[in-house]
């Protein structure tokens, strides 16, 4: 059975999303989701330091997701256009849930997961060392980034990253990336 995206994005959300989006990932669609995600904090009674967390690693999911999602599949893509993205931002207790997803090609599945391994397995301090390392020797890739994305969500989230990819067909899957901030 394949993967119904629309359905996986209704489980995420539940009943009780603090925020949610799910469409075309666009420079100008980015500047929407961050102009109403800052509204919605700004307006709750939330810690401005959780705010600040909250909103800096969500800055990020989205650059990751216009920098490194892969197209959508192709029979998918005239219904989820190409670019599809979906950021969902839960409150749990006193901390909050972000939770992104995106197509990727079935080939950087091992890769992403090894990364997102490794950087659990890494302390602040490693984090913090290999971030400084990356951003002082590390050039930037074809796509402009120099891989600062991951670490520096998985540094300011205090916790370690929860992924998972969901099979689509043989060239792509779905990957999920849960932060608990």
């Amino acid at each position: 059975m394949s993967l119904d995206v629309n359905q996986l994005f209704i489980e995420i959300c539940g009943t009780d999303a603090f925020f949610a989006f799910e469409g075309e990932i666009s420079s100008e669609r980015i500047n929407i989701i961050l102009e109403e995600m800052e509204k919605k904090l700004v307006n709750s009674p939330i810690d401005v330091k959780i705010r600040k967390k909250v909103y800096n690693i969500m800055v990020e999911c989205l650059q990751n997701l216009y920098h490194h999602s892969d197209e959508v599949p192709a029979d998918l893509a005239s219904i989820l256009g190409k670019s599809y993205g979906m950021i969902v931002v839960k409150k749990q207790g006193d901390n909050f849930r972000l939770v992104v997803g995106n197509f990727i090609t079935n080939e950087k599945v091992e890769l992403l997961s090894g990364k997102i391994d490794k950087l659990n397995s890494m302390s602040t301090t490693e984090l913090k060392e290999m971030y400084k390392f990356i951003l002082n020797y590390q050039k930037l890739s074809s796509k402009g980034g120099g891989g600062l994305g991951l670490i520096d969500i998985a540094r300011k989230s205090d916790n370690k990253l929860e992924y998972q990819f969901y099979p689509y067909n043989q060239s792509y899957s779905f990957y999920r990336l849960d932060i608990l901030v």
